[in-house]
């Protein structure tokens, strides 16, 4: 057969260049996944590429299980050779095999956010920091900033210029000391130590390079300066990297990506072929011009003239509701209608929003009028916390030092040691110098060489011996056998089930169980490692249900990779998208058209554009104006309607110093200083103008009153 039948000829032209680098820019609906299944089974197939020489890295487990998937039909099977999988286990699995030249045991602990925030806690307890005056969460966003740009703690101490960056250096130089005190490695550290490895060790760097020719990187918008580090590191030798990606579809500064890597990739590599991926599989014509004219106003991208030949499509309906509760309703209302007319089903709809809080709303509706539904990023399995705990004991059975683990299921059930006997255990522990683990081995070798009572000590020695047992049975059984050994001896059925919804708890344990099956036919303790690590670097979207019919409640974030026949966009309104924190910062504003085009983009069919007069956000009220995203769409592509038979009349604008005011107006105060202008609502024969200051907050204030001024 030909590998490459049924590809467009730029498609046909990124899958034959194979050699030297290549940017593959492919906007959204072009194929990529296709694109690049078909470049590696071509590299396999035709050029006659060992398999085991190819690496294939991405950004979630389910675009690679897809990839996986494709390239099984393509190749006839023949893939367990190949590496394809995302950065993260990548990274994970060349520290298992390499990490000792780092100091690092091949059983490390990886720990997800809620284990990293737990120590940022520890981290700000030991150092006698009041968490209420500073934030657990922004030690944790500033620590990953610095990782993600390879910054250690020491570095990060002598850039420190502010009171709270020097505080930061503290925290992260401790948080680092406890993470190799329990054997482990944050997300943030598979990447960052991978690239340390790769630097510090050029006898390691080549056994990669020599082994992977070809390098392919999907998503490489979203790449940080790590990940591009360890890119430039594994092809420097070849330089047979493929990158695809699309500046249009960056979205994800927050989690420090750098959209800067994908716009300057021909800089790094002058010898690079550019091919344009420009036709669109997915949209109607009318959609995809609709969501270029939102992002073509962007400065940071590069131009790429998106076409398809699909049909027109009907126009897009921008819908403008009272509330947020009358937003709801006309969702509902509106997929109940296209369900009754036999257009779609639920799994085809898609309800997506800027934030979480959004879904609040949503949600009521869906229940009271009982449609089928489910919700992306609301409770993960792997967090719910009878998951949580089982999974703990696994990782303190393969890992003793890890500390978090410990401190989590020691009690669980409850066996007679509470706080008060941990925090005189890790005192004793600390004066020692011990880990946590090696105190505990002590203090049950003997009772009296602790300062703990009788009756602490008994039951931290039942707890030890029990964990030594359950430690020397994973070094004969298979997971399945191990992890039913350990709610037998824990006695934890019997807790979960004594529980109010224990029947939901033990069923969401069995579904663990099913999981753990898929390692059990491998030797000890490498199902294990693969169970715990695979658990470890689970995502949000890889727990959604595709095959179940239900409407699909989303983040804009989430939906990116996505696609549905029908999309409703809610909170088309200035302060909620674009959201409030980006109209002070142009490179933010461009970021939220860039998430507006994306969730524009995950539509085929129909696309709903949807905004509330008022809506209830963040302890208040708001009354906000029309996303200014809207008025970049054309009026030819839209049909606008109300709900009160006739469109809402635009409210006068308010006049401060004789100059109109309108949301994302600069104004001075003389009292709050500098602010941006978020909305204007008529009170009366007054007006009320909502501004956020500078360092003070957002402000509501009469215009009458306020002694505004315009600032340019």
């Amino acid at each position: 057969m030909d590998i490459l039948e049924g590809l467009n000829p730029a498609q046909r032209e990124a899958a034959e260049t194979t050699e030297g680098p290549l940017l593959i820019l492919a906007g959204p609906g072009s194929g990529k996944t296709r694109v690049i299944t078909h470049r590696m089974a071509y590299l396999v197939r035709v050029v006659g590429i060992n398999p085991r020489r190819i690496m294939a890295v991405t950004f979630t487990n389910k675009a690679a299980r897809e990839m996986r998937e494709r390239l099984q039909v393509l190749l006839a099977g023949s893939v367990e050779h190949l590496s394809v999988g995302t950065f993260h286990a990548a990274c994970a699995a060349i520290l298992r095999r390499d990490g000792e030249a780092l100091g690092l045991s091949p059983r490390y602990a990886i720990y997800d956010d809620e284990d990293q925030l737990g120590l940022i806690k520890r981290s700000l307890q030991d150092l006698g920091i009041d968490p209420k005056r500073y934030p657990p969460r922004s030690f944790q966003s500033a620590i990953s900033s610095a990782k993600s740009q390879m910054i250690t703690s020491a570095g990060f101490a002598q850039r420190a210029r502010s009171y709270f960056e020097e505080v930061v250096s503290r925290v992260y130089r401790h948080y680092d000391t406890l993470l190799d005190q329990s054997q482990a490695l944050d997300f943030d550290d598979l990447l960052m130590k991978a690239s340390q490895l790769f630097q510090n060790h050029p006898d390691v760097l080549e056994k990669y390079q020599s082994r992977y020719l070809h390098l392919l990187i999907d998503e490489f918008q979203d790449t940080n300066i790590t990940q591009y580090a360890l890119a430039q590191q594994m092809a420097a030798k070849h330089r047979n990297i493929c990158v695809v990606g699309d500046p249009d579809q960056s979205i994800y500064s927050w989690r420090n990506a750098d959209l800067r890597n994908i716009l300057n990739f021909e800089r790094d590599y002058p010898e690079a072929r550019v091919v344009f991926l420009e036709q669109n599989y997915r949209s109607t014509k009318t959609i995809l011009e609709a969501a270029h004219q939102v992002v073509s106003v962007n400065r940071d991208r590069k131009e790429n003239a998106l076409w398809t030949d699909n049909e027109e499509g009907p126009p897009l309906r921008v819908v403008e509701t009272f509330s947020e509760s009358e937003e709801s309703q006309f969702v509902v209302g509106e997929i109940d209608s296209l369900l009754r007319q036999g257009e779609s089903r639920h799994m085809d709809c898609a309800v997506m929003y800027r934030t979480n809080a959004q879904s609040r709303a949503l949600e009521e509706a869906f229940v009271r009028y009982g449609m089928p539904y489910q919700v992306i990023g609301g409770v993960r399995f792997y967090s719910r916390r009878e998951i949580k705990d089982v999974i703990a004991y696994l990782k303190l059975i393969y890992n003793p030092w890890d500390s978090v683990s410990l401190a989590r299921i020691v009690n669980v059930p409850p066996r007679g040691i509470g706080q008060k006997t941990m925090d005189e255990l890790q005192q004793w522990a600390k004066g020692l110098g011990l880990p946590l683990y090696t105190a505990l081995q002590r203090l049950a070798e003997d009772r009296s060489a602790s300062p703990l009572g009788a009756r602490s000590a008994q039951a931290l020695a039942g707890f030890y011996s029990m964990m030594e047992e359950l430690a020397r049975q994973s070094r004969e059984q298979g997971v399945v056998e191990l992890l039913d050994n350990v709610l037998q001896a824990s006695g934890y059925k019997e807790y979960t089930l004594e529980q109010p919804d224990g029947d939901d708890r033990w069923d969401n344990i069995l579904e663990l169980r099913g999981i753990a099956a898929q390692y059990q036919d491998l030797k000890p303790p490498e199902g294990l490692t693969l169970f715990l690590e695979g658990v470890s670097l689970f995502s949000d979207t890889d727990e959604m249900d595709e095959k179940k019919d239900l409407v699909t409640l989303i983040t804009l974030h989430q939906a990116k990779g996505l696609e549905y026949p029908v999309v409703f966009i809610v909170g088309m309104e200035e302060g909620v998208l674009p959201h409030i924190r980006s109209f002070d910062d142009p490179a933010q504003m461009e970021e939220e058209r860039r998430l507006c085009y994306v969730g524009m983009t995950r539509a085929k069919r129909r696309l709903y554009l949807v905004r509330s007069l008022r809506r209830s956000l963040m302890g208040g009220t708001n009354a906000n104006p029309p996303s200014r995203f809207l008025k970049n769409i054309p009026a030819k592509l839209v049909q606008t309607t109300g709900l009160f038979g006739e469109e809402p009349k635009p409210a006068p604008r308010p006049k401060a110093g004789g100059v109109d005011l309108s949301a994302g107006d600069h104004v001075q105060h003389p009292r709050f200083g500098k602010g941006v202008v978020v909305s204007c609502t008529p009170v009366r024969d007054d007006q009320e103008v909502v501004v956020v200051f500078d360092g003070v907050g957002i402000k509501k204030l009469l215009l009458s009153l306020a002694q505004l001024t315009r600032r340019d």
